[in-house]
């Protein structure tokens, strides 16, 4: 369930210098319970900018872009999530990841 307090937390606890990768990506996942899908979405690329190597981002930002919607910006950060997961040695991430890929229909042109 969103909570108003805790987002105004976060987005105060972001905006101070040294913020860790977590504290970003509450945020997004924050923004993402109130239905913020673009704030949510600014979030984790700002984590991303931050923090390429925080695994877990590419499959809650790659999820939330295809429940939106939005299936090439999706794919994308799966694609690049189980790149990431393979070269930190993470199995099971990169099998969370590879799964959610194989549920993103084919663009346009392929169909």
């Amino acid at each position: 369930m969103p909570n108003e307090k805790r987002l105004a937390m976060l987005e105060q606890l972001a905006k101070k210098e040294g913020a860790d990768s977590f504290t970003f990506y509450a945020l997004a996942l924050e923004y993402q319970a109130f239905g913020r899908v673009q704030d949510a979405f600014e979030a984790f690329r700002n984590l991303r900018a931050k923090d390429p190597d925080y695994v877990p981002m590419y499959l809650m930002c790659g999820t939330m872009l295809l429940a939106a919607g939005r299936h090439g910006e999706g794919r994308e950060w799966l694609e690049s999530g189980i790149l990431k997961a393979r070269e930190k040695g993470d199995a099971h991430a990169q099998s969370e990841l590879e799964d959610a890929l194989e549920k993103v229909p084919p663009p346009p042109s392929l169909a």
